[in-house]
């Protein structure tokens, strides 16, 4: 046994169907009067009617949640905070409208309550990514921990088959990610590997059938485990590249991690085999090529190509890459990336 350190999240956790209608009475229950509901344009409608059950707890709705957590719609929205006077923000939807609610957190420590409607992971993570002149930074603060996540599994009923599974796959990343950290404990791994398992019975399902009650909650539980690593351990390479092409070139964020973390598992299969090896049995006996054939069964995005992105691009990628050290299991280099990148562009198979 390994010495370790761990500490638990302080986050109120709400988990069932139908759930969402207990938003009112969360609200009531932390003693707040005027909750400002935020959301993506796209989710404008369902905000809206949130903000109706809410009833005269709430004081308005802001809707331009973004993906990358622009900081531009963040100041955009902290005046709208202001103006409505807002004792708390109701998030909504996924990671864009979670990380604005994060964003405004941070700047304000006004109490979040997030409903989340994917399965992103990060409404249970202290962790905040913001973009600013085309770069993507990331800041840890126990104020941009939400303090209430409410799941109901029946608000993902209608998300998109490709947007499940993409969404999926971005929360197993951070599983992936948390069974090499170097700050690694027994629950986070065991919570990653339970999130692993979680999305490996539920994304199959949810692609034959959408509409599959069961699968859709065992994907929302392997969403909030998956999630809860992100936000107990440290991060690695796979964190870094995403963050990197998000943030630089706006490549779509959960299609990002989707067509990264086959290749990233790979790349730090050679140093951390151990600590991969359960994830690996999982998904076929190789952790990489496993992964890639998982998604592509899926009908997953495999390659950075679809999204646009050119060979100078990569070349660019690699290098703000390696441009800051950070720890990984496996050491890098701009020239391991730079390839790691180009495989991954290809859309080819780890071990192939």
């Amino acid at each position: 046994m390994r010495d370790f350190s761990y500490a638990g999240s302080p986050a109120q956790i709400v988990f069932g169907a139908g759930t969402r209608s207990a938003v009112a009475e969360w609200v009531a229950k932390t003693g707040r009067k005027r909750a400002l509901v935020l959301s993506t344009p796209h989710q404008r409608a369902d905000a809206e009617a949130l903000a109706g059950e809410i009833g005269p707890l709430a004081c308005g709705v802001f809707t331009g949640a973004t993906m990358h957590t622009p900081v531009e719609v963040t100041e955009a929205a902290m005046k709208v905070v202001a103006e409505a006077g807002a004792d708390c923000v109701v998030s909504l939807g996924g990671g864009s409208t979670t990380g604005l609610g994060k964003a405004i957190a941070y700047r304000t420590d006004l109490l979040q309550i997030v409903v989340p409607t994917t399965y992103a992971g990060s409404e249970v993570t202290p962790i905040l990514g913001q973009t600013e002149g085309g770069r993507k930074t990331t800041v840890r603060d126990a104020r941009i921990l939400p303090e209430i996540v409410i799941y109901d599994p029946l608000l993902t009923l209608g998300l998109p088959v490709a947007m499940s599974i993409t969404s999926g796959l971005n929360a197993m990343a951070h599983a992936v990610e948390g069974l090499y950290a170097r700050d690694r404990n027994p629950i986070s791994s065991l919570m990653a590997l339970e999130g692993l398992r979680a999305f490996a019975r539920s994304l199959p399902v949810i692609a034959d059938d959408p509409k599959n009650g069961e699968a859709r909650s065992d994907a929302l539980y392997g969403a909030w485990l998956c999630g809860s690593v992100l936000g107990t351990v440290g991060m690695a390479l796979h964190h870094k590249i995403c963050h990197t092409l998000g943030g630089s070139f706006d490549t779509p964020h959960a299609e990002t991690h989707a067509v990264m973390l086959p290749h990233t598992a790979a790349f730090n299969a050679v140093a951390a085999a151990s600590e991969l090896a359960e994830a690996a049995d999982m998904f076929g006996g190789s952790i990489g090529g496993g992964l890639w054939d998982f998604a592509k069964a899926l009908g997953a995005p495999l390659s950075l190509r679809e999204f646009g992105l050119t060979l100078a691009d990569l070349d660019r990628a690699a290098s703000l890459a390696v441009e800051n050290p950070y720890w990984n299991p496996r050491p890098i280099d701009r020239a391991s990336i730079r390839l790691l990148l180009q495989h991954a562009w290809e859309g080819r198979r780890p071990g192939d």
